[in-house]
């Protein structure tokens, strides 16, 4: 049997709730059936994940179940690049969903831009009030910066994206994924795809669905161990560093030092925290409003994820560093 064009690496944990959609999506795609292979790799799900898996092979000879003990999605990649036969690499998370085109587009644009990775811009999806309110958030400038994979509409190279198509010789040239980084791990990737001299491109045409979190609770979670690896990477990459990286963990200096401030220097320090304050909060109202310009019912829960999106991964790099400076102080 000939190799398979694209090789599909789905690394999952406990994704019940969606992976039956993003098996679907995959079953789905415009591209012969024969042309592409499925490796599901697991971390050993403690719900009915693998169950469900199994009962797409049933009917589907193309699709492998491989075991990761490792359990995070670095660990996950490498097993599944380990077993992958395609002259191209997909990585699709159980979160997700690929538009019908998806692979035979991706096959073409890369023929089209000699680029070594392509992809499209997620579009977010939610299932509830606070999951489509979050949606709209992480798909703001305001909300995420300049990662224009989260809300582009023009074909541009950029420095990252998500659920990218990769050539084989990428892999071959720069290497598995780096297995420490439980998050950032294809931000970390995507900056040695870029620095072994391939171009990475996104296209508005290859579209994706991705199911956001659910609560304030569980996106502060997702945004703080962002924020919290993000560390571990620039410590590896120095140039890596953009502004956005920056802006929430200044945002909290900001603020701290406001608060100490109008503690210490009554009464006119009180202006250093309110000049902090006010200025956010004028934006988080006129991005809100802007935001839900057509969904207007989103406008009151969207001037709390903006703030949970900043703050949870200001926290999580701040605590990061404090971490290594301590550790630094006791190898002196």
């Amino acid at each position: 049997m000939s190799p398979p064009d694209i090789s599909i690496i789905v690394p999952i944990r406990n994704e019940s709730a969606f992976i039956a959609r993003c098996l679907t999506s995959l079953h789905n795609q415009t591209l012969e059936r024969e042309r592409f292979e499925i490796l599901v790799v697991d971390g050993r799900s403690s719900d009915n994940t693998r169950e469900l898996v199994t009962q797409f092979m049933a009917t589907d000879k193309q699709i492998q179940l491989l075991d990761n003990p490792g359990q995070t999605a670095p660990y996950a990649m490498n097993i599944g690049l380990a077993a992958a036969r395609g002259r191209v690499i997909v990585r699709v998370d159980g979160h997700c969903e690929l538009a019908p085109d998806y692979l035979e587009l991706a096959l073409e644009i890369l023929e089209q831009t000699g680029a070594g990775c392509v992809g499209g811009p997620l579009r977010n999806i939610g299932e509830t009030h606070w999951a489509r309110a979050i949606a709209l958030g992480m798909s703001s400038p305001f909300g995420v910066g300049n990662a224009l994979f989260r809300y582009a509409e023009h074909a541009s190279e950029v420095d990252t994206l998500a659920f990218g198509a990769y050539r084989r010789e990428v892999f071959e040239t720069v290497g598995a994924f780096n297995q420490e980084l439980t998050r950032n791990q294809d931000d970390e990737y995507n900056y040695r795809v870029r620095e072994a001299g391939f171009k990475i491109w996104l296209d508005p045409r290859l579209n994706s669905r991705y199911y956001t979190r659910g609560s304030l609770k569980s996106l502060w979670k997702q945004y703080y161990q962002y924020g919290f690896w993000k560390i571990r990477v620039l410590e590896l990459h120095p140039g890596s560093l953009q502004l956005r990286h920056l802006i929430p963990a200044l945002f909290w200096l900001g603020l701290i030092m406001g608060a100490l401030s109008a503690v210490l220097l009554r009464p006119w320090g009180s202006l250093l925290l309110l000049s902090v304050i006010l200025p956010y909060l004028l934006g988080d109202l006129l991005f809100s409003w802007r935001q839900s310009s057509q969904q207007r019912q989103y406008f009151s829960a969207l001037l709390l994820v903006f703030p949970t999106l900043h703050l949870s991964y200001g926290a999580g790099f701040w605590m990061a560093l404090f971490q290594r400076l301590s550790r630094f102080k006791k190898t002196k």
